[in-house]
């Protein structure tokens, strides 16, 4: 079976105010693209696998120049169907040290919003894949989304694909009168590998977080505590062999710890912390996390720590980048998980 690697969400544009001007400053917007699984389509396209974005888009020339940008980063786009009237919007305002960044959507009754299941040939979509990615988002923007992803999911399991769910809980995208429980849980059981935040673990699957509070690279963590979340979450969804945590401490808007946990087989792996003081931009840090982790438990199927430290190292990086995707490559994450964070000139 080949290494193809097939995740479906929604993509958006994304609109966001030059430097760190507030909307009500900004008189022109950066244009670009973005959207949960499709930043993970990216990143491993980035790390050479193959790997194709599935999504609903309106046939007209804001969809054809979406589609130009994500094949310019490799990813196949041949399964994507069209219908429906518009592109989903997000407009984002870059928050700086105690300024909180702001998200306002613009997606209700976008192209992907009022998909509905059997519009999607999920049988075509998935021959020849090995690994079905989707996430919260897909879930959260209304029933009929939720309703094709699951659809997905489960032709996905008739077909032996590897599953994987990251939890993405988007608070202000739940509108439809369902909860993330009521809709994810029975989506989130036929997952193989979970990814997601402590929050997005307690919002979804009910488990209490443990807590990250690192301020620096040199602290411990709770890793007994930690160990407990892997068990709940394999006692909640016993077909899930591998669960994994990125864990972020906002000390401000500029400046945030990172780590990651890994655990499976009654066995539980932790990353370093690392200390970033200078945030570029950390939209799809958690997608660059997923990314990374899909790509170590291919390229490293038998060392979880390896795949954790390269998922961790890749998220680290996206903080680095402006935009949704994390267009990095695979010697560059490796020279970080060797310990090479100088940023140097590479000549």
């Amino acid at each position: 079976m080949a290494n193809r690697i097939v995740t479906f969400g929604e993509v958006l544009l994304r609109l966001s105010p030059r430097d760190y001007l507030r909307f009500s400053q900004a008189n022109e917007f950066i244009a670009t693209y973005g959207g949960s699984e499709a930043n993970v389509a990216v990143s491993l396209a980035s790390f050479g696998l193959e790997s194709d974005f599935v999504t609903r888009l309106p046939q007209n020339d804001i969809a054809e120049a979406c589609v130009k940008e994500l094949r310019s980063h490799n990813v196949g786009t041949n399964k994507i169907v069209y219908g429906g009237e518009r592109l989903g919007i997000y407009f984002l305002e870059n928050g700086a040290v105690a300024r909180q960044s702001k998200v306002v959507y613009d997606r209700a009754d976008s192209s992907f919003a009022t998909l509905q299941p059997g519009m999607i040939d999920w049988k075509e979509v998935l021959k020849d894949a090995k690994w079905f990615h989707w996430s919260g988002v897909a879930a959260a923007v209304s029933q009929g989304a939720a309703d094709a992803c699951l659809e997905g999911i489960k032709v996905a399991d008739s077909m032996g694909l590897t599953i994987s769910c990251d939890l993405n809980y988007r608070k202000n995208l739940w509108k439809y009168g369902k909860t993330p429980e009521e809709v994810m849980l029975p989506m989130v059981q036929y997952s193989d590998v979970i990814f997601g935040s402590e929050p997005e673990y307690e919002k979804v699957l009910d488990i209490t977080p443990v807590g990250f509070k690192a301020v620096t690279a040199n602290e411990e963590m709770n890793l007994e505590g930690f160990k407990s979340v892997g068990e709940k979450v394999m006692e909640r969804v016993p077909r899930c062999k591998k669960m994994f945590l990125e864990l972020r401490n906002s000390i401000n808007a500029n400046h945030n710890t990172i780590a990651g946990i890994a655990y499976s087989n009654n066995s539980l792996k932790y990353s370093r912390i690392y200390d970033i003081t200078h945030n570029v931009d950390r939209v799809g840090v958690g997608d660059a996390f997923c990314g990374g982790m899909i790509y170590g438990l291919i390229a490293y199927p038998e060392d979880d720590q390896k795949a954790l430290d390269f998922a961790i190292a890749a998220s680290c990086l996206k903080n680095t980048i402006s935009g949704d995707f994390n267009l990095i490559t695979v010697s560059e994450v490796e020279n970080l998980m060797k310990g090479d964070g100088s940023g140097r000139v590479s000549r």
